[in-house]
């Protein structure tokens, strides 16, 4: 059920961890324009990943006995923030430490969590979601990529879309059919791990309007997987995406896409000196709904502390998110328009440029709205 979400705040105690992140970041991204911070959590680089390994913020609530830091979940808010804010390169990681170290430690066997975990903390193992397939879109529930039992463990048929930077990753959690049929639905679904150097894994990136590849289509050709694949007990699969997805939909990472065109459109306001009365009022406007969009993340963070699962709250924060992500792109946009006499930076209108082309996924990754409000809809009571 969804329920009231309370006002949070981050404890004053991780003001020195933010302070040291601050001072690694002002290093490392020091001279790195808006338009390449604009792909942030898009963006990849094996090197900056290890860097963050290195200071032990890889696994950061992973606890210490799996190589973790054994901090908690507004340890993470704070880095996770800082990281997206900076426009780090993050997307190499981000997805293992996120997502699939967490859903290891909560389902995974003990020799899984000794054998994966570690890698994800020393940024050794990248990990890529095999959710969405080509002819389900966001019906994860619909589903024909099957992984079935032999006597050496699973064999795996069937393909897999749009899985982010699978290109560049070690490993794949893959929610697959391991019985059934797929007018049976949600009903035998279960998460494998997929090695995807294993023969039979072909994977092709896919390239975008702005000439990157953050996508991959993955097709799996009789690829035999070991007994020790299967994550947790079989037909446990959806219970174990839907308490990955929370992970997935409440963090900063559906608020800050847009912030570096904020950035770049800010500067270059105080740089001539802009103060009327409108511009004001849209700056305002801007900001004043990204801090309420954080009290919201950070409310289910606070759920996730105490032990909650806030599915249903961080589709709201997603969908609300995203759409804030998408409004900031065009009202700054319909501003430049309006204002000819306004001396645009080189910098404002690449980033312009590229997250005006992939602003519309957006509100595709992660779940689509139509998903989201449906999940919204049941918890609270609607459907």
């Amino acid at each position: 059920m969804l329920t009231a979400l309370e006002f949070t705040e981050v404890p004053q105690d991780e003001s020195a961890f933010r302070a040291e992140i601050r001072a690694f970041l002002d290093d490392e991204m020091q001279g790195v324009p808006n338009h390449i911070k604009a792909r942030s959590w898009m963006g990849t680089s094996e090197a900056f990943s290890k860097s963050l390994a290195k200071k032990g913020w890889l696994g950061l609530t992973i606890p210490k006995e799996y190589g973790g830091s054994g901090k908690g979940f507004f340890s993470r808010f704070v880095l996770s923030e800082e990281l997206l804010v900076a426009g780090a390169p993050v997307a190499s990681h981000w997805i293992a430490d996120r997502q699939s170290g967490p859903l290891i430690l909560n389902f995974g066997t003990e020799e899984q969590r000794r054998f994966y975990i570690p890698k994800i903390c020393r940024g050794e193992a990248f990990f890529c979601i095999g959710m969405s397939e080509p002819s389900s879109g966001s019906d994860l529930a619909s589903i024909r990529t099957r992984a079935t039992k032999t006597a050496q463990g699973w064999l795996l048929n069937g393909s897999k879309i749009w899985t982010t930077n699978a290109h560049g990753c070690h490993y794949m959690i893959a929610l697959v059919r391991t019985s059934g049929e797929t007018s049976d639905r949600q009903k035998g679904l279960s998460q494998v791990i997929i090695d995807l150097k294993l023969p039979g894994v072909t994977i092709r990136p896919i390239h975008d309007m702005a000439g990157d590849a953050h996508f991959s289509e993955v097709f799996f050709d009789n690829v035999a997987l070991g007994p020790d694949a299967l994550v947790g007990v079989e037909g446990q699969g959806w219970d174990q995406c839907t308490a990955e997805l929370a992970f997935e939909r409440s963090g900063p990472e559906r608020i800050y896409s847009s912030i570096a065109l904020l950035d770049s459109w800010m500067s270059c306001l105080r740089e001539q000196n802009i103060t009327d009365a409108e511009t004001c009022a849209l700056v305002g406007s801007l900001v004043a709904e990204m801090a309420v969009l954080r009290a919201l993340s950070l409310a289910v963070t606070q759920k996730l502390v105490n032990g909650e699962s806030p599915a249903t709250d961080a589709s709201v924060v997603k969908d609300y998110g995203t759409d804030y992500e998408q409004k900031l792109i065009r009202q700054i946009s319909t501003w430049l328009g309006a204002h000819p006499n306004f001396i645009a930076s080189s910098d404002l209108l690449q980033t312009l440029g590229y997250l005006e082309q992939m602003g519309a996924t957006f509100s595709l990754r992660g779940g689509t709205r139509e998903i989201l409000r449906g999940i919204i809809a049941r918890g609270l009571g609607l459907r």
